[in-house]
């Protein structure tokens, strides 16, 4: 199975128990960034996860903010990058931009 393949099953089956879940896409980056644009993460509501959409720097943040997602049911558009203080914080020094969609699914 592909990358792609593992985590939406890994939605389906977290789905089919009634645990919620957010789906993380990378949809555009900019410079050097460490995962392409479609890269996707799955978050459930206990804070596992499987895929990757940065390589491990921006992980523990986007999933910090998928949880939320899936509480509050409102979708958000995360961008980190080179001018962005934050993306130190979280551990992006590659030095480009990265922009993930978080969604609730379901």
């Amino acid at each position: 199975m592909s990358d792609h393949s593992d985590v939406l099953h890994q939605v389906a089956a977290w789905s089919r128990t009634g645990v919620g879940v957010a789906l993380a896409t990378v949809v555009s980056t900019w410079g050097s960034a460490p995962r392409p644009a479609g890269s996707l993460l799955a978050v459930n509501e206990r804070g596992e996860f499987v895929g990757s959409v940065s390589g491990g720097c921006i992980e523990g943040a986007v999933v910090a903010e998928a949880v939320a997602a899936i509480a509050d049911g409102k979708h958000r558009l995360l961008e980190y990058g080179v001018t962005n203080d934050r993306a130190w914080e979280v551990g992006l020094a590659c030095g480009g931009t990265i922009q993930v969609y978080v969604e609730k699914i379901g």
